[in-house]
């Protein structure tokens, strides 16, 4: 592709100096998400735009959409919304898995007010924190049809009052007359009865600028309630445009979507980054990558549709490796992988078998989504990838006192991040002017507090090495659990790790480790395997312990303070394995905190818990059924 300010070569890590000898605001990007895909719609008006597959049985018969029809539907979308009282500073909380009708609506709420999407499997709770939270008034939601248990929880928002209009979405190719929809006290209808009636050519609002916020994404609520992070259209933007300047993929190039729309990576990754230059992005239903009907005709669907690139977690392509490929799959230039480490096995097994090399990447929620991505021509062991332009990095010492010393390159310390996709802020009120935000200490001086730790080489590759919160201090010394877990995913057998540490009456704190196995293996053998591997002899894991999978958060990514809660409950109750009266050891998760909760036949006990807990160091609750 010839150069242009908008398309700089940008094929390897050392076009990085030279594209940012130009500053981004010289690029020419659309200043808004609108703009961006208005401005497609004007170049290729006939591309398709979106193939929606109705779901993966039915892959062949997938709906078509072109720019110049999306546009058209957002437009429309987005007049409905400003009917029922949309405006700039509004969230429109949307509910709904994956649906022909949702990708519009996405880019239709960002053009009319704020799109608030909403992981549909969240616990009910959650779900209405969410919807507090936004001070959204107005939900878009799957309706019976699609998915009835969606359509409980609106029968419950509706019912606690929280929402005032609810619009109702239907299957991907669903024709016919579609059940009736009741809630009472509330507007309800159904979103494509509406559409008609409303201007296909222009929006009849007021359209957004470049800083206003466009989207409101939950981080994942592993820690407590899900925090909200506001995302710019300036931020939306340029996070797009950096993945799509790459010059691996062209107009002509199809893009496997197969994670669902609350999370940050569908929006930009395959929504947003297509439309720079007016590609195709083949949506696969509305379960994605859960669906296992997917993966018995996965290669299948990617010779029908001629995909050039996916994106996806590791554990998708761990199962896909094993999946014998019986069609052409020629047109698969790469798959980008992200969200948790890579193992080495997963890679080395789903490139040997395919051919189709995995690019890593990185990113987080609080940057837009990717701050950071690897070449595939360019491969380097360790790391997940160069920083992308225009988003500076660099590691820090966090002090006691809170204040951060910068480290120099090749030295370990917290990464952070600084340019133009660092989010607006979390949601923590509503005022006259709208939502309140406040990045908290996430933001030092215009940086980002990403959590991980990581090194940076002198080519701004980023080699992660573990999350600061995630460190087990044993007797004093500090033990990074990636390095434990590095050596038991050197394991021919084991397909996931995750260490985490054990509350200990003498050390504080000892490793423990949690794995998931392709074949049956003891962990007396794995205990041996890793022990052998660690650098030291502190850091080797004094239990393991074989799950069926490890637990993530509600985005795919791993949750490791469950892991955490099954090892304080183990320890608390090898501790109290003696005292009477005692009925049950438990642990939660509570603001972020694992909490033991420890039931008795009476709280007779419960000074003797106190002093057999004491050397524990765990936040205890006792509780007494008399």
């Amino acid at each position: 592709m010839s150069t242009s300010p908008l398309w700089p070569r940008y094929d390897s890590p050392d076009d990085l100096a030279a594209i940012e000898a130009v500053p981004l605001a010289e690029r020419g990007l659309p200043a808004t998400t609108y703009e961006l895909l208005r401005s497609a719609a004007e170049r290729r008006p006939e591309h398709v735009a979106l193939d929606v597959m109705p779901d993966a049985a039915r892959w062949r018969d997938s709906v078509a959409t072109t720019y110049a029809e999306l546009l058209a539907d957002v437009h429309r979308t987005a007049n409905v919304l400003h009917s029922v009282g949309v405006g700039r500073g509004d969230a429109v909380t949307l509910l709904s898995p994956n649906c022909a009708a949702l990708i519009p609506t996405m880019l239709a709420a960002q053009l009319a007010g704020i799109a608030a999407p909403v992981n549909h499997a969240l616990a009910p709770d959650h779900v209405r924190h969410l919807v507090r939270l936004s001070g959204s008034r107005v939900l878009v939601a799957a309706g019976p049809e699609l998915d009835p248990g969606v359509w409980r929880t609106v029968e419950a928002l509706t019912a606690d009052g929280l929402v005032d209009t609810v619009l109702v979405l239907r299957p991907t190719g669903t024709t016919g007359e579609p059940p009736a929809v009741t809630l009472p006290g509330v507007d309800v209808s159904y979103l494509a009865a509406r559409t008609p009636g409303e201007s296909a050519r222009t929006f009849t609002g007021i359209p957004p600028e470049a800083d206003d916020i466009a989207a409101l994404f939950h981080t994942g609520g592993t820690t407590g309630a899900p925090k909200l992070a506001a995302h710019t259209h300036r931020g939306e933007v340029s996070d797009a445009w950096m993945l799509a300047a790459n010059g691996l993929l062209g107009p002509d190039a199809r893009l496997l979507a197969a994670l669902p729309l609350f999370h940050v990576n569908a929006l930009v990754v395959t929504l947003l980054a297509p439309l720079f230059k007016a590609q195709t992005a083949v949506w696969a239903g509305p379960l994605g990558y859960r669906d296992v009907d997917l993966y018995g005709c996965f290669w299948q669907v990617v010779e029908h549709h001629r995909i050039s690139t996916m994106s996806a977690v590791p554990t998708v392509y761990s199962v896909l490796a094993q999946v014998p490929v019986t069609a052409d799959i020629s047109s698969l230039r790469f798959a980008m992988v992200g969200a948790s480490a890579l193992p080495d096995a997963v890679r080395s097994d789903f490139e040997s078998r395919t051919g189709v090399p995995l690019v890593e990447g990185y990113g987080l929620t609080e940057a837009t989504c990717a701050s950071v991505r690897s070449f595939p021509g360019a491969p380097r062991r360790g790391s997940v990838g160069q920083r992308m332009p225009y988003q500076r990095l660099k590691t820090v010492r966090v002090e006691e006192d809170g204040s951060w010393v910068d480290l120099p390159r090749g030295q370990h310390g917290v990464l952070a991040i600084s340019g133009p996709t660092v989010f607006a802020g979390y949601v923590v009120g509503h005022g006259p002017d709208g939502l309140v935000l406040d990045a908290g200490s996430s933001v030092v001086d215009g940086w980002l507090d990403t959590g991980d730790l990581a090194w940076i080489d002198d080519d701004d590759f980023v080699h992660l090495t573990g999350r600061a919160k995630d460190l087990i201090i044993r007797g004093g010394h500090n033990i990074n659990p990636a390095t434990v877990e590095e050596a038991l995913l050197s394991h021919p057998s084991v397909t996931g790790a995750g260490v985490v540490g054990e509350p200990d009456e003498h050390a504080g704190e000892v490793p423990v480790a949690f794995v998931t196995l392709s074949q049956d293996t003891t962990e007396d053998e794995l205990l041996a395997w890793a022990s052998t591997r660690v650098a030291e002899r502190a850091a080797a894991p004094r239990r393991v312990t074989v799950l069926d999978a490890l637990p993530v958060t509600d985005v795919g990514k791993p949750f490791k303070l469950e892991l955490r809660a099954r090892a304080v409950q183990r320890a608390v109750a090898a501790r109290l394995d003696d005292v009477p009266g005692l009925l049950e050891v438990r642990s939660v998760v509570e603001d972020g905190i694992v909490v033991a909760v420890v039931s008795l036949e009476s709280t007779e006990s419960a000074e003797a818990i106190g002093e057999r807990l004491a050397r524990l160091d765990v936040p205890t609750r006792i509780e007494a059924a008399s």
